[in-house]
């Protein structure tokens, strides 16, 4: 996964988690905004979370942050 998207993913986990505390869940989608301007990306993000890690539509932010951090 490009560093790019590991960025934006720990910056919304943090940001959900900040906001909405530990518990709150997301989805990839939460990773983007509404437009699908960037498709490859997307496509990305969701080969991550749905064909390699097999997660359920939505995943609690705490989750998705330490996977992305142990992902290295």
């Amino acid at each position: 996964m490009r560093a790019s998207l590991r960025e934006k993913i720990i910056q919304v986990c943090d940001q959900k988690i900040a906001t909405k505390g530990d518990n709150v869940g997301l989805s990839f989608y939460a990773f983007f905004a509404n437009k699908n301007n960037d498709p490859n990306l997307l496509m990305e993000a969701a080969t991550w979370w749905i064909k390699t890690h097999e997660l359920d539509h939505f995943e609690k932010a705490v989750k998705i942050k330490k996977m992305i951090l142990a992902d290295n």
